[in-house]
């Protein structure tokens, strides 16, 4: 147990990517001291990967990089404009909304910070407001991204926890809407302190243009989360439908809309027919001539078929151009490069981290940490504010998904133990983590916002602090409160 420590933190103080670290610690043990064969280690790391939840990973990553890339994030962030930027403090109180929003496509903290982040933080500064304000409250919003629904994290923990996804991603929902109510106070009380004043005047029909202009993207959440609620797809199927929509968007149906309007034809008359078109598979699916399922695939692939058809009807038939800008072949290269990249190195750690963590239960590690644990206190709360603790100084030194990979098969024995219910420690172990991605010296939304902004670390660093408080309180109430997390899922009969 020595050596594995030893060897595992040395290799990480001297700087190797920490997948080498895991697996160099793991060989120590397997080799040297236990013996064990070349191609068990194979094996278990195979089997680590070899898992269809898992498969969720590249394409969640795919669909928040296809809304990022398709330029879907302007419209929801003028929407966000039209519906609270008439607040005091404004653009303060647009940036934890469009995070909201965005949160139920893309399922990453540094998506959300690199894509929606890019926009908001330039308009604040064309605005007036202090850059220190747009990066805090910008890298604050951002970690609303891994709890509510989809969430890459959570897929991560469902995996190695050996619990539902379904269960996870609906208890993130409410405590993501919690964490944006409080980050909404502070930016309230700091516009009052600062005398922030309002940015634009509320018009509801400005409010109702860009709502019809943002509904497809906004259905992304709602096709995900009510799929699975239904029974329609699994998390990892719901993952390639967010992909399907996504493209759909960019490559089809706001270019068409764009060409609709230059000739006159509003985009809440395109919704129209195609909520007509799906009336009609609902129709057939309640008079008894096919399921309800497959009545809601026929109408969605006819509303596919149709824009296809009429987009190209007049690109090319009448030589219109959209104003809206498709994506072409060399952008959807580029971001499915990205996509791989980024899969890679998230499956490669949880290679190694799976190989690791049976390494830690074969060396008897994981027990005798239950024990250490169990030894201070058996009482539920008292349990989890020292894991707390734990949680949020790993997350300063450790990447989300190394972390998880680690640290989820040392835990759980004492989770369960203690009677504390997997779902909503999934939900805290998560969040605590993304409070790590905010601070140094590995915190990487900190390093992409200040890149994005032009600020130091250092400044970026102290930009950030306040807005912990306002995450810290979330993360409290989470901890002590199981109903936040756990009230949804039971609603939705996910959790009896």
């Amino acid at each position: 147990m020595i050596w594995l420590a030893a060897v595992f933190f040395i290799t990480l103080l001297v700087g190797v990517p920490i997948f080498i670290a895991l697996a160099s610690a793991s060989l120590v043990y397997t080799h040297f001291i236990a013996g064990i064969p070349d191609f068990v280690i194979l094996h278990r790391m195979a089997g680590g990967v070899d898992s269809f939840p898992l498969l969720a990973v590249p394409f969640f990553i795919l669909a928040g990089n296809l809304m990022n890339s398709a330029g879907i994030t302007n419209r929801i962030y003028d929407f966000a404009v039209a519906l609270v930027g008439w607040l005091k403090g404004g653009l303060g109180h647009v940036n934890v909304v469009g995070s909201v929003i965005f949160a139920g496509m893309s399922g990453t903290a540094v998506a959300d910070a690199g894509g929606l982040g890019t926009i908001e933080i330039k308009a604040m500064r064309d605005h007036g407001y202090k850059t220190d304000f747009a990066v805090g409250v910008t890298a604050a919003s951002s970690t609303i991204g891994p709890i509510i629904p989809p969430s890459l994290p959570m897929v991560i923990f469902g995996v190695m926890a050996n619990v539902s996804i379904g269960q996870l991603f609906a208890a993130g929902f409410v405590p993501g809407l919690m964490m944006a109510a409080f980050l909404m106070m502070y930016v309230t009380w700091y516009a009052h302190r600062h005398n922030i004043g309002r940015d634009q005047v509320f018009r509801l029909g400005i409010l109702g243009t860009t709502f019809v202009h943002a509904l497809p993207a906004l259905m992304t959440p709602a096709i995900i989360i009510g799929g699975m609620s239904f029974g329609i797809f699994t998390p990892t199927e719901a993952a390639v439908a967010a992909c399907v929509w996504a493209l759909f968007l960019g490559l089809v149906f706001y270019p068409l809309t764009s060409q609709l309007e230059s000739i006159g034809i509003p985009l809440g008359q395109v919704l129209l027919a195609m909520t007509a078109v799906l009336g009609v598979g609902y129709g057939l699916a309640y008079l008894g001539f096919v399921d309800p399922v497959r009545g809601v695939l026929i109408a969605l692939l006819f509303n596919f078929a149709a824009s296809g058809l009429a987009y190209g009807y007049l690109r090319w038939g009448h030589a219109i151009e959209p104003t809206y800008r498709p994506m072409s072949f060399k952008r959807f290269y580029r971001v499915s490069l990205d996509t791989i990249e980024t899969t890679a190195a998230v499956l490669i750690i949880v290679g190694a981290a799976s190989l690791f963590g049976w390494v830690l239960t074969a060396a008897r590690v994981t027990d005798a940490v239950t024990e250490l644990l169990l030894g201070i206190t058996r009482d539920p709360l008292l349990l989890l504010l020292i894991i707390n603790a734990l949680l949020l100084v790993v997350g300063c030194f450790m990447e989300t998904i190394a972390a998880i990979s680690i640290l989820v098969p040392v835990l759980m024995p004492a989770i369960l133990q203690a009677g504390i219910d997997p779902v909503q420690f999934g939900v805290i172990m998560v969040l605590n983590l993304m409070i790590g991605l905010l601070t140094p010296p590995v915190g990487v939304v900190m390093f992409v916002l200040s890149r994005i902004s032009g600020l130091s670390v250092e400044r970026t660093t102290m930009a950030i602090l306040p807005w912990m408080v306002p995450l810290l309180i979330a993360l409290m109430i989470i901890t002590f409160v199981p109903a936040v997390s756990l009230w949804l899922p039971t609603q939705m009969g996910l959790i009896r």
